[in-house]
């Protein structure tokens, strides 16, 4: 409960208030002012309050671009003891960046000494450095002495800093911004100064015109490729929010002998050279992309990052995509036109809302700029007129200075002078009379004169304002156009398909391998296709034998089938090594040790599978169906109770009947299309049986017969072409088959 502190006796400002009141009214102090005052860019002038002070500190040293270089400390000091009270450091790394050309499109400040690189290395302390404005610089604060924005009095009341810049260089979109608030945050990428002046002198005409025109999309100092759809990025401009897809751009470079290599000459935005070919070497070393060999840095002033092919024949496009896929060599770029607008009201903004808002801004400099100088004009004025006063009467103002005592006084009354005009010709040199001609007075106040109609009749006419906005916008253009090396396009706008898949042979080296697994589910690997007739080539423990064995590649998906219906996917690139008896091929999937393996063989040179239970019925299932890399597997077929899987055979493409035998020795041969294509279930009756059930299934080809072994060493095969004789419907009992036919019932 709390404490009553209401009496008489209460201290002065101690209140009695509920904590949470208290706490959520100065976390929005807190709140405001980090919106306002640190972290969100004003969309006038497109700087937070440090860039700002720092600019201007340095242009109160006399930084410009013609003069000499100054200590970095020289102008923190100036920061933080002036304008901004936050730590040293900070101010320094805001300086930094303003600084730097791979960070900034346009860069504020021309620094002297070690500003960082882009490979993530830190600058040098500020006793090291040394900075001046940059041109950039100049026209954004050109102006600041013609009253063109308010001034306000610094934090400890000593001095004035103003509130904005009036120049004409429209950097926020131009430099862009980062920033992170309370409960906001912003993020605007560069872009090309020539396009958004072009778009702001079609503002001027049409409010309505539309940006994109002009402004293709944003322009990195890093350079790269854009390659979102032309709709995407007019989607991200219309609603200030969403991102770019940016990549590095690289070359092809050929070699002697047909060889060649991948150059990258320019990286995304924001991505660290140093972090990025460490990456890349982790890929390398990590074997996450084995058709890329090696990398090598060979950067100087520009970017040079060389990528060496596992082969020749490599597909340098699917190792690039593998690089995009899996490195920041693409990266996104955000997009959240977060600013403060003239009312300093935090809100996202269209890009041409954005513009406008600048473009209206440069109307308010532009009418307090002739304002300002109106006043000056008319002051000039006052003094000619005393001054040809004094020409024509020179005589006697010499007299009056002579012999009165108070003369300013009498010259007011016997000439109508006012007090400026008084007080300029008594301040008058003597060396100056001379120059004191009616012709050059009368010259200067005509020339005065005609000055001022002419800046009345601008604040007057709408009309004349945009046709001298657009002429100024014009001249800024002229220094930032795209002949001009500061201004032309860096970054390329392509559209380009997304990344594709990284296809199998990229991510794991391609090497030919003999598969085999046991009859009691022991798996390995040999190197190499061995010859699987060689009676030494295949060992096994003790009571073991072969039960699958078959070439492959290491980039083979192998599929492994249980009598349950259960589907297995094995990686061959992950079988356990030739060496000895391999591994238990349980230990590697959940298939329990009293299942029997029905079927083994790779998924990936085949389309389609027949499968049979050992009830006779069956259907064919696409490979594609039947791949599940769980240990669990993939449930495909569902045999009734009783029955197990019995057959898993491969369907060629040309293959169109089907043959079946069963465990009473009788033989059906139907068309393979009577059979139904289905992803899970029982299928239909292949063939009735009497007693027993299916003993095997094969697809075949009709016109080439039916082939088996004869068994014994000699290899030979027997065909029977004329399957007349057994042809019949799907479902039928069969007969007995060709003389000659295995004993085991099995077509081999």
């Amino acid at each position: 409960m709390a404490t009553d502190l209401t009496g008489p006796d209460t201290p002065i400002g101690i209140f009695d208030a509920p904590f949470d009141t208290a706490l959520s009214e100065r976390y929005l102090v807190y709140a405001l002012s980090t919106i306002t005052a640190r972290s969100l860019p004003d969309v006038r002038d497109g700087l937070k309050p440090v860039h700002r002070r720092l600019l201007w500190a340095m242009r109160l040293l006399r930084l410009d671009p013609a003069s000499g270089y100054k200590k970095c400390a020289r102008v923190v000091g100036d920061v933080i003891g002036k304008y901004h009270p936050h730590g040293d450091q900070s101010v320094y790394d805001a300086m930094v960046r303003l600084a730097q050309d791979f960070a900034l499109r346009y860069p504020l400040v021309d620094g002297q000494g070690n500003f960082g690189n882009i490979d993530g290395d830190n600058a040098a302390a500020y006793r090291y450095t040394e900075a001046r404005l940059t041109q950039v610089a100049v026209d954004l604060m050109d102006g600041l002495d013609e009253n063109a924005v308010n001034l306000r009095p610094t934090y400890n009341g000593e001095e004035e800093e103003p509130e904005l810049f009036p120049g004409m260089f429209p950097n926020l979109l131009a430099n862009g911004a980062a920033g992170i608030a309370v409960g906001m945050a912003t993020s605007i990428p560069p872009h090309n100064a020539a396009e958004l002046l072009d778009a702001a002198m079609a503002l001027v005409d049409d409010p309505m015109a539309n940006v994109l025109d002009h402004v293709t999309g944003p322009d990195f100092p890093t350079g790269g490729l854009v390659v979102d759809p032309a709709a995407v990025i007019a989607e991200s401009y219309a609603t200030g929010r969403g991102s770019f897809r940016v990549r590095a751009r690289w070359t092809l470079e050929k070699e002697k002998g047909g060889g060649w290599q991948a150059v990258i000459s320019e990286i995304p935005y924001g991505v660290q050279k140093g972090k990025l070919i460490e990456q890349i070497a982790a890929l390398i070393n990590d074997r996450k992309l084995p058709i890329l060999a090696d990398i090598r840095d060979e950067s100087d002033a520009e970017v040079r990052i060389v990528l060496e092919p596992r082969a020749r024949t490599v597909d340098v496009q699917v190792m690039m995509d593998g690089l995009f896929r899996l490195t920041d060599l693409e990266t996104r770029v955000p997009l959240n036109l977060n600013v403060l607008d003239k009312e300093r009201t935090p809100r996202v903004m269209s890009l041409r809302d954005a513009l406008y808002a600048w473009i209206e801004h440069q109307f308010v400099v532009l009418e307090r700029r002739t304002t300002h100088r109106l006043a000056k004009i008319a002051d000039r004025i006052e003094l000619l007129d005393g001054y040809l006063v004094a020409y024509l009467n020179l005589d006697r103002v010499i007299e009056i200075i002579r012999t009165e005592d108070e003369p300013k006084r009498v010259m007011i009354a016997e000439f109508s002078l006012t007090d400026r005009q008084a007080e300029a010709i008594l301040n008058m040199r003597l060396r100056s009379l001379r120059k004191l001609e009616e012709f050059e007075i009368r010259k200067e106040r005509d020339g005065l004169d005609k000055e001022r109609v002419d800046l009345e009749s601008l604040l007057a006419d709408p009309a004349k304002r945009k046709r001298r906005m657009k002429r100024d916008l014009k001249r800024i253009r002229e220094r930032y156009g795209p002949e001009t090396l500061l201004g032309k396009r860096r970054t390329t706008i392509e559209e380009a398909a997304p990344t594709r898949d990284i296809p199998l042979e990229a991510m794991i080296e391609r090497e030919p391998i003999t598969v085999i697994l046991s009859q009691r589910g022991w798996i390995r690997a040999m190197r190499g296709h061995v010859d699987l007739t060689a009676s030494d080539t295949l060992k096994f423990k003790e009571g073991d034998g072969p039960a699958f064995a078959f070439h492959a590649q290491t980039t083979d998906k192998l599929l492994l089938a249980a009598e349950n219906g259960r589907f297995f996917t094995l990686a061959a690139d992950k079988l356990p090594g030739g060496r000895g008896f391999g591994e238990p091929v349980r230990a590697m999937i959940d298939l329990d040790g009293s299942i029997r393996v029905v079927g083994f063989l790779p998924a990936s040179r085949q389309t389609r599978l027949l499968l049979v239970a050992s009830d006779g019925r069956g259907f064919i299932v696409p490979v594609a169906d039947t791949i599940a890399e769980t240990r669990k597997g993939k449930a495909v077929m569902t045999p009734r109770t009783g029955a197990t899987l019995k057959v898993m055979r491969a369907v060629l493409s040309t293959d169109d009947y089907v043959a079946a035998i069963g465990d009473n020795r009788k033989m059906l041969v139907f068309p393979i299309a009577e059979l139904v294509e289905m992803t899970r279930g029982q299928g239909l009756q292949l063939q009735r049986f009497r007693d027993g059930g299916l003993s095997d299934a094969i697809t075949f080809r009709f016109v080439d017969g039916l082939s088996w072994a004869m068994g014994g060493e000699s290899g030979r095969t027997r065909t029977e072409t004329d399957l007349s004789a057994w042809r019949a419907a799907r479902g039928a009992a069969g007969r007995m088959p060709p003389t000659g036919f295995p004993r085991d019932n099995r077509f081999g």
